[in-house]
């Protein structure tokens, strides 16, 4: 038989084995033949962004409110981690007709 003490922990540990944390995505936006794909997508707050540039120019990824201004160069990959919750509209500033939408959730 078990004592008090021995199924207080057992329990413990099953509560901390339900309570595991959520991990953060990496998500990838790909910039190539001047056109950012996916043209919509939907995150959440902590998930990471994967900017890729495929082409052999630079762009960025500028958010149309602020909340972010990205340079990713030639050939490049650049990281950048959502904090703000919220749908941003974003663009390149070098390639204005090079749109796309970002819905952050908490």
């Amino acid at each position: 038989m078990l004592s008090g003490r021995c199924l207080a922990t057992l329990a413990l540990l099953a509560l901390g084995a339900m309570a595991v944390p959520a991990h953060a995505a990496t998500i990838q936006i790909v910039m190539e033949n001047l056109v950012i794909s996916p043209a919509e997508v939907s995150a959440k707050a902590g998930d990471t962004i994967e900017w890729v540039n495929k082409d052999v120019f630079a762009h960025t990824a500028t958010a149309k409110n602020g909340d972010f201004d990205v340079t990713i160069a030639p050939k490049k990959t650049v990281k950048s981690v959502l904090t703000k919750a919220g749908t941003v509209d974003y663009y390149c500033r070098y390639h204005p007709n090079m749109k796309a939408v970002l819905t952050i959730a908490p």
